[in-house]
């Protein structure tokens, strides 16, 4: 009897024991993947006021606009848990597509080689965000999925593992269908 219970008790020890290093793992790879977002919004910081200032060089009387988009750069700036984050990144994303709705109205701005390269660049750093924020958020399903699943769910709570949040960058106004010809 007394055996059977110090196997049974190392049973558990040993589970416990495996259940938290994969909490562990699983944790830093939602770390490793907010990293990697963090990574490309930087560099999206970075290449905003170049272009503002090609657009600024080019139109002074877009002053609004142009304040709009360092406005929201700026509070982009910061450390924000991934669902704050989102919300000012996603005005940052409102503010630069407002950018290039002004920037329509100058075929030769439009048509400019560094405008064109920012544009391209811009273009670049969006996609790269878009596979880092697919790794994060599959790196938080897999964690959550684990952390809050039974029996895992008692060795996290234990050890204060608690859910991590999906990193959106959507806009919530995007998934409105347009009406057409009112």
């Amino acid at each position: 009897m007394a055996t059977g219970l110090i196997v049974l008790g190392a049973i558990v020890v040993f589970w416990l024991i495996f259940s938290y290093n994969r909490l562990v793992r699983k944790r830093n790879l939602v770390r490793e993947g907010w990293s990697g977002i963090d990574v490309q919004l930087k560099r999206r910081y970075d290449l905003v006021p170049a272009l503002v200032e090609t657009v600024r060089g080019y139109r002074d009387h877009e002053r609004g606009v142009l304040e709009k988009v360092t406005s929201a750069r700026t509070r982009c700036r910061g450390d924000f848990p991934p669902a704050e984050r989102g919300e000012a990144e996603a005005g940052l994303a409102r503010a630069i597509k407002t950018l290039f709705a002004v920037v329509e109205n100058y075929p030769e701005l439009k048509a400019g080689a560094n405008f064109l390269s920012l544009q391209e660049e811009l273009a670049g750093i969006e996609e790269a965000l878009q596979f880092a924020r697919r790794y994060y958020n599959g790196a938080v399903r897999e964690y959550n999925s684990f952390a809050l699943s039974f029996p895992a769910v008692i060795p996290a709570r234990l050890a204060g593992f608690g859910p991590e949040p999906y990193f959106q960058l959507d806009d919530p106004g995007e998934r409105v269908a347009p009406t057409v010809g009112e």
